[in-house]
């Protein structure tokens, strides 16, 4: 047995990143400044988006974009239950009721029939979510949002470098990308929340720092008043610029980081042709480009006799790490216990029990990959009856 633990994921992260972070740290201005205004100025030109707001994560950019939107007590939002919990504890906590809906069963994206029936008057919001690196069908979506005057927010936290039909993630709409550890680009913990109307990116970047008009850096460069007024109770979730510099040297390399992504994952695809009931999700039958955030398998127990949470133990004994993307929302206790929903959600639930994160990021090798390979074999191998 190889002794060496192989992480499920591990950041791009380079000596010039590191640098760059010691620079911000001996520079006097750790907190939100240049770095963080610099990183916006880079996703809008990266993603052709007009306004881009960093932020301390994701689920603070939820939060807000929900706010900014007035959505709460009485409405409705529809989004997958297989979805970080992040997203629907946002829903929750604003007052509105989540209402999911089922995901295709083979690229784990919402279900768009589906999501016809279940829009009503009080429905405000939908939230798709860009899976594993691929894009949601976004044409489809915004249709029918049009046709029902209400609004969609990208779940962006899984596709730097996506695109759809041509076209960027985030070049246009609304959309929120995560900087976590373990995404294509990471700040550590930190989000981006990009839009095409000004109104919102103004009320967002309001709302992240108390609710003043302008935040402590544009106080300084700019001369303002030390004391701006408050416009409106806000919240603090700026992302700093020790943290920002991290990203704004990996999404200035995002391109060969995700063609070394792409790279491994055509291996392991090649070699996952040789595993019984170890299946790839299939990728979406439209025009896009995939970020290849994840490699998800689904563990059919029928076929290798071992289900998934004993497969990821199995690996775990064999020094390779793995995880689930995700455990379904409304399976949760809370949700369990506190959300009344009659969607059909089959699909969600079988696969919620089936899906597997392997190791990807870019510093793996080939050599890594096949000993992926071989190791769920033996595994499937020693369960066979």
């Amino acid at each position: 047995m190889d002794e060496t633990f192989l992480p499920l994921s591990r950041p791009a992260i380079d000596d010039h990143d590191i640098t760059e972070v010691v620079k911000v740290l001996k520079s006097g201005w750790i907190t939100t400044g240049a770095k963080s205004a610099d990183l916006e100025q880079l996703v809008c030109e990266m993603t052709g988006a007009k306004h881009a707001v960093a932020l301390c994560s994701a689920t603070a950019g939820m939060h807000l974009t929900l706010l900014a939107l007035g959505i709460g007590p009485g409405d409705e939002v529809i989004t997958p239950s297989l979805t970080w919990v992040s997203t629907v504890n946002m829903i929750t906590l604003v007052g509105a009721t989540p209402v999911f809906v089922d995901v295709n069963p083979n690229t784990l994206m919402l279900d768009v029939l589906q999501v016809t029936s279940l829009v009503t008057e009080k429905t405000k919001a939908i939230i798709p979510v860009h899976f594993a690196g691929a894009p949601a069908d976004l044409e489809t979506i915004y249709q029918l949002a049009k046709q029902h005057d209400i609004a969609v927010i990208e779940d962006s936290a899984h596709a730097w470098g996506t695109e759809y039909k041509g076209k960027p993630i985030g070049s246009s709409g609304t959309s929120l990308f995560s900087l976590h550890a373990i995404k294509n680009v990471t700040s550590a913990e930190g989000g981006i929340f990009v839009t095409d109307d000004a109104a919102l990116a103004e009320k967002v970047r309001r709302l992240k720092f108390h609710g003043l008009a302008v935040d402590a850096f544009d106080r300084q460069t700019h001369g303002r008043k030390p004391q701006a007024e408050v416009i409106e109770p806000g919240f603090k979730y700026n992302l700093p610029d020790m943290c920002a510099v991290l990203a704004l040297g990996q999404l200035s390399r995002i391109e060969k980081i995700n063609d070394s992504r792409r790279s491994l994952s055509k291996h392991y695809l090649n070699g996952l042709k040789d595993v019984p009931g170890i299946t790839p999700l299939s990728e979406v039958n439209y025009d896009h480009r995939h970020a290849w955030h994840l490699m998800i398998v689904k563990v059919d127990a029928e076929i290798t006799h071992i289900n998934r949470d004993q497969l990821i133990e199995a690996l775990k004994l064999r020094n390779i790490g793995a995880g689930i993307h995700f455990r379904p929302v409304h399976q949760q206790k809370y949700y369990r216990e506190n959300t009344v929903s009659d969607a059909e959600l089959a699909n969600t639930e079988r696969v919620g029990s089936q899906i597997c994160s392997l190791p990807l990021f870019p510093d793996m090798t080939f050599n890594d990959i096949d000993r992926v390979i071989q190791t769920l074999k033996q595994i499937v191998s020693e369960h066979e009856k």
